[in-house]
């Protein structure tokens, strides 16, 4: 627990929730009710809120008390943490809920609720039968729940988390999310190439996002894509890559500064390089790589203005995008598979540009 910080009591949660989730939204029985009250002060109790590594199991809530609830040293609410992930069959006394109550939390307040409305983000990767704890309050609605907020303040910052998070594009990016945390449990990754051609990815986020690349960057954004190289935790190398690669004289060795993917377009006059680093949890186009990467193409006689540089990542509300994009390259992009046909460029100043020189078309030849 880092410090102590002042909670509301889960009256006062509930009070705001009313305000948060209007009327008409799905599941806003699931979202208003006392149990998602509690259920979201438990959480800020243990401080699982997204970027902390503290996750809350369901039946955690039920053995909160409103004696245990009214310490608030931080030492004491780590301890209650620990404690509460253990198995005990002691009588816990003033318990909020009975044990067989955790599955209406984990299924109606959490899943079809908290979960699918953007509040609460889900750990990905655990098995279901997993003990560990798996939910935690995304950052900027954990905010809303701030004791110092009041008033107009308040509304103010509610309004802006529904025009953020409830909006139809905003739940269409969630949906997008939320697919692809399903498609994580699957135990391969099927990936359809340009030219017709599959292959088939380890599980994990970063297969995931590399499909999304393949599948939805390419089309949208290069007039004539191919892939030249696909890397994954699977096979790191495939002779099919090689030889393409190879035939363009470039050499392609797997060694630190390979890309997780390389795009050529090949729509125009001139082939367009596009390097792509997928970040599940770290690893961005650096100033670094960038020039290494640029080397590959170099030596084989293209020019630097035939490259591109990407970094590919889920979605800029979770904390690899808040990590990493500060240390992106200038002249790269960043691109994220929950709004698949928007591109963030980040472009240095050159004498005479206007901000219109950077809008960029449909299927831009950069």
């Amino acid at each position: 627990m880092k410090k102590s910080v002042q909670l509301l009591n889960y009256t006062d949660i509930h009070k705001r929730l009313e305000l948060i989730f209007p009327e008409g939204i799905t599941n806003r029985n699931y979202l208003v009710r006392e149990m998602s009250a509690r259920t979201i002060f438990v959480m800020l109790y243990a401080d699982a809120i997204d970027g902390n590594n503290i996750w809350i199991r369901p039946d955690q809530i039920t053995k909160m008390t409103d004696a245990q609830a009214l310490i608030d040293d931080p030492d004491k609410r780590a301890e209650w943490y620990t404690n509460s992930l253990k198995p005990s069959k002691v009588a816990i006394h003033g318990r909020w809920y009975a044990q067989n109550t955790r599955e209406p939390i984990r299924d109606e307040t959490l899943r079809q609720g908290l979960v699918e409305n953007g509040a609460v983000i889900e750990r990905q990767n655990l098995p279901t039968t997993s003990p560990k704890g798996r939910y935690a309050l995304s950052t900027e609605f954990s905010d809303l729940f701030d004791p110092g907020l009041d008033g107009e303040l308040l509304l103010t910052e509610i309004t802006q988390w529904c025009d953020k998070h409830l909006s139809v594009s905003a739940m269409a990016r969630l949906k997008l999310m939320q697919r692809a945390t399903s498609d994580s449990k699957s135990k391969k990754i099927i990936t359809t190439f340009p030219n017709g051609e599959t292959r088939v990815l380890a599980a994990g986020p970063s297969s995931i996002i590399s499909k999304a690349v393949i599948e939805e960057f390419a089309p949208i954004f290069l007039i004539h894509p191919a892939v030249l190289w696909l890397s994954e935790s699977a096979a790191k190398e495939d002779r099919r890559d090689l030889e393409l690669a190879k035939s363009l004289g470039i050499n392609i060795e797997a060694d630190k500064f390979l890309p997780d993917i390389i795009l050529v377009d090949i729509g125009n006059e001139k082939p367009l390089f596009v390097f792509i680093e997928v970040v599940a949890s770290d690893g961005p186009v650096t100033e670094k790589r960038r020039e290494a990467l640029l080397k590959l193409i170099t030596d084989a006689g293209f020019l630097e203005s035939q490259a591109t540089f990407l970094t590919a990542y889920a979605d800029r509300e979770q904390q690899p995008f808040r990590k990493t994009f500060s240390s992106l390259a200038w002249q790269s992009f960043a691109w994220c598979m929950s709004e698949p046909d928007r591109i963030i460029g980040l472009h240095s100043y050159q004498s005479g540009m206007k901000i219109q020189d950077l809008i960029l078309p449909k299927k831009p030849s950069v």
